[in-house]
């Protein structure tokens, strides 16, 4: 069993590391502030591999029932500590988003290279202190990391603050992705999709099973759908329940920031939709539903691409 658990860390950690094309980049941006944004308007630029690692912090942190401030605190940690990178070598001994020690009890390399177990590790300390969520940002880390800079952590908050608004589906459509150069034959695994967010966010995310899978006509069509006549090519899809807007869009940002690694191509919420070849479009209006996201109901759509 312990084999087949290290095993299933080691792909997971592997096909994080494959993520972070040259060319995509992701942008937070401030509520209202549009796909093309304002130059005033404040925004943080990302790369996949990085966004992925902020949606794992957030979802965890779901998962948790631990309030915004918990997921400010944790990225603005990472932004410091590694770039929001899973890096394999740090100041002596320390790996991961947070440069956690071995030596020091939070784990070994395998685990603490494991993206959701370094999180999870992180909260742990975090929830332990006192009035966390009341206290400055530099404050609260330092007493987790125990680090040498202590005020370093603080010029990251406004950054985390953004990300956390996304991420936590506060805001909608303020998270969006670039999509880089696909590779060929390159598929999307509907399996890999539901393990990584029942993984990240916990089972109850797919809550008696509603998390369903189907296919899509290439180009548009239900998730649900049958392939229409003269379609030669149809593709997977995911559908996950969401209960509210808020929800909905911390799913959906999740979605955009796995979007390379996991081969999404179209995200479909409250009445928006992300596609990966109308990305540097944003978040765009499907007509349907309520575009603004303010009160969104049923699932989230994911279209994974076919390989061919």
């Amino acid at each position: 069993m312990a084999c087949a658990v290290l095993l299933t860390v080691v792909a997971y950690v592997a096909v994080r590391g494959m993520t972070g094309d040259d060319a995509a980049v992701c942008t937070a941006r401030a509520a209202g502030a549009g796909a093309g944004g304002s130059q005033d308007a404040p925004s943080y630029r990302l790369k996949p591999v990085q966004a992925a690692n902020a949606a794992t912090i957030a979802a965890v942190a779901s998962r948790r029932g631990l309030p915004a401030r918990a997921v400010t605190i944790a990225l603005a940690t990472a932004m410091q500590e590694s770039q929001l990178r899973n890096i394999t070598h740090g100041d002596r001994d320390s790996v991961g988003l947070f440069q956690q020690r071995p030596s020091q009890g939070w784990g070994t390399v395998p685990q603490i290279s494991d993206p959701v177990y370094a999180v999870g590790k992180f909260y742990d300390h975090l929830v332990d202190i006192p009035g966390y969520a009341r206290l400055p940002l530099t404050v609260a880390a330092q007493r987790v990391q125990r680090s040498g800079y202590p005020q370093a952590y603080a010029k990251h908050e406004t950054n985390a603050a953004l990300l956390t608004a996304a991420l936590t589906g506060r805001e909608a459509a303020t998270l969006s992705c670039t999509a880089g150069a696909r590779k060929k034959g390159a598929s999307g695994d509907p399996a890999q999709v539901r393990e990584r967010l029942t993984r990240e966010f916990g089972r109850d995310v797919l809550a008696d099973g509603t998390g369903s899978v189907g296919t899509s006509a290439a180009g548009g069509g239900s998730a649900h759908g049958v392939r229409p006549a003269g379609h030669a090519e149809a593709q997977p899809a995911v559908s996950v329940p969401a209960e509210g807007r808020r929800q909905g869009w911390e799913l959906a940002h999740w979605a955009v920031a796995n979007a390379e690694g996991l081969h999404i191509t179209r995200i479909s919420f409250g009445g928006r939709e992300w596609s990966a070849d109308r990305s540097r479009e944003g978040w765009r209006s499907t007509g349907e539903g309520d575009a603004k996201g303010g009160s969104s109901r049923g699932p989230v759509r994911l279209l994974l691409a076919a390989g061919h």
